[in-house]
């Protein structure tokens, strides 16, 4: 590796330990939707066949695989320090530029913006996990559309980390087929139906659908004087105000952010001649454009329409995130041009400058901590017994007293054997958004059909039926969780997908991970490459 390759590498390096370092000490970091725990159960709703949607799927079956292996909080180090490290180097090296300076540039730009920081306060790894590949597939797009002979293999690989989710498989398909050209269209989606199927397949499956409501609560909103427009297009934009970092209400940012955009936009038309870099820029703009529908007259409607009517239409909630697409052709550009400039460095320090609260973890809001004690004996309580668990209080999130009262989701589904009941419904600035598992529904009205066990976990905000512990039985009382067995309970069959479809969707993407392996690495698939150069 040349000294200028190296260089690169210490810098992101020293970006992921800047914005992690505090990531790193002993525990699991709870935030938000961000849930990790020592061994995360192996399950059906893991795979998509649980009676709610699979929005969780395939990271929770990945996930649980892992910590099979290696602790949860070891997974959850390697994952965050990921995003950084991979984001940033990926944008840096797709730079075509041998000036390390330069490359230094786009890899602040991409992993050290108001995107990242908000995504990461509020727990979104797996989408960040998704956004940190979009450069490598933006790579892999590139020798598709160069006709490399085992470029199809690189792009399987490189959208690993983004299909994870379903929002990530969905940014990774619109950038392969913004760099791969029109001719590899076909190409890139069959490779990305399979790749998405293990959580398009149970999701078309199920008859559930979002909330409409979901949709003005989660619109983009404005951070500073700039509104929700100038937000968006500076990254940010979020719907959750307790995520957002305060440097974002920096009244000069609305007008450094329409600056930067301006430079950014000059970059690349200089940058067009060595790069197709057009097709991303109009993914950008689709981005901004679908994160600001909710804002434009008539938005909240025409969403809430689809979502009402057609399946898998709740991706659009929550608008924001798709604005990832608009990182990477600003990082490229705003790289391109800086080239010229002898203080490009400053630009790099500058965006560092106006988000200081990345730093440190968020100086705070990313502390890890330790599972108090109950939640091991209740598992092992619980461990090889039948019947699913409902947990009390009625509420998705919680703001336990050992989390120093930070709002983290219910972490018992991920912790404890078997299956876990928790209430799944939103209360978001006051307006409930219902939720689509309809065993939480029936759970909320009373009904314990099918519950073996009742959870209490102590120390959280919300209201206990004193009567429905009265008729349970105690068989675990701790200062933090409390366990009672149901008398009598009746299981009740599981309302999930048909398995057989689900199932074959995991192996299609099985079979298309192993032969990429087999085809990149074996002599096989390099004879066969080499034919076709012949």
């Amino acid at each position: 590796m040349r000294p200028n390759g190296l260089k690169l590498y210490a810098t992101c390096t020293a970006l992921a330990l800047l914005a992690l370092a505090p990531v790193l000490w002993p525990g699991y970091v709870l935030v938000y939707d961000m849930v990790f725990t020592p061994e995360q159960p192996l399950n059906a709703a893991a795979f998509g066949l649980g009676d709610a949607l699979p929005r969780a799927v395939p990271v929770d079956a990945v996930v649980a695989l892992a910590t099979q292996v290696v602790p949860g909080q070891v997974v959850q180090k390697a994952a965050l320090l990921a995003i950084v490290v991979a984001g940033s180097l990926g944008a840096g090296l797709l730079v075509p530029t041998e000036r390390t300076g330069v490359r230094v540039v786009a890899a602040v730009a991409y992993s050290w913006n108001a995107y990242v920081a908000e995504r990461l306060f509020i727990g979104h790894w797996t989408l960040l996990l998704g956004y940190a590949a979009l450069p490598w597939v933006a790579m892999a797009g590139l020798r598709l559309r160069d006709g490399e002979p085992r470029a199809w293999t690189r792009l399987v690989l490189a959208s690993l980390p983004a299909v994870l989710s379903a929002p990530g498989g969905i940014l990774a398909l619109g950038t392969a087929l913004a760099t791969a050209g029109r001719r590899k269209v076909w190409q890139v989606l069959g490779v990305s139906v399979v790749l998405n199927s293990p959580w398009w397949a149970p999701s078309l499956l199920h008859d559930g659908f979002s909330d409409p409501a979901g949709v003005e609560a989660f619109s983009a909103r404005g951070e500073n004087w700039g509104g929700p427009v100038l937000s968006v297009l500076g990254l940010g934009g979020i719907w959750n105000a307790e995520v957002v970092p305060a440097s974002r209400a920096n009244p000069v940012l609305p007008v450094l952010t329409v600056l930067l955009l301006g430079l950014a936009f000059l970059g690349l038309r200089r940058l067009a001649p060595r790069l197709p870099v057009w097709p991303l820029a109009g993914l950008g703009v689709l981005g901004a454009v679908l994160a600001l529908v909710a804002v434009l007259p008539g938005g909240v409607a025409v969403l809430e329409a689809l979502i009402e009517h057609v399946p898998g239409a709740g991706l659009l909630r929550d608008g924001q995130k798709w604005v990832a697409w608009l990182a990477l052709p600003f990082a490229l550009g705003l790289a391109a041009a800086v080239e010229r400039f002898r203080a490009r460095l400053l630009v790099a320090v500058l965006l560092l400058g106006l988000l200081p609260d990345l730093a440190w973890g968020g100086f705070g809001r990313l502390e890890p901590v330790r599972y108090p004690a109950d939640w091991a004996a209740v598992r092992e309580k619980l461990d090889g017994q039948p019947g699913d668990v409902a947990v009390y209080p009625l509420s998705a999130f919680r703001r336990f007293d050992w989390n120093d009262r930070r709002t983290q989701l219910d972490p018992a589904p991920r912790y404890l054997p078997g299956t876990t009941v928790v209430d799944d419904s939103l209360s978001v600035g006051g307006r409930v958004v219902a939720g689509e598992d309809p065993r939480a529904a029936r759970l909320r009205a009373g009904d314990l059909s099918g519950i073996g066990w009742v959870l209490v976990e102590r120390g959280t905000p919300g209201r206990v039926d004193e009567e429905l512990l009265a008729r349970s039985e105690l068989v675990h009382d701790g200062p933090d969780l409390a366990l009672y067995r149901v008398p009598g309970a009746v299981e009740v069959a599981p309302n999930g997908p048909a398995a057989a479809p689900v199932l074959l969707a995991w192996v299609a993407t099985g079979l298309l991970i192993g032969t990429s392996l087999l085809w990149r690495w074996l002599p096989v698939g390099r004879f066969a490459s080499a034919r076709r150069e012949e």
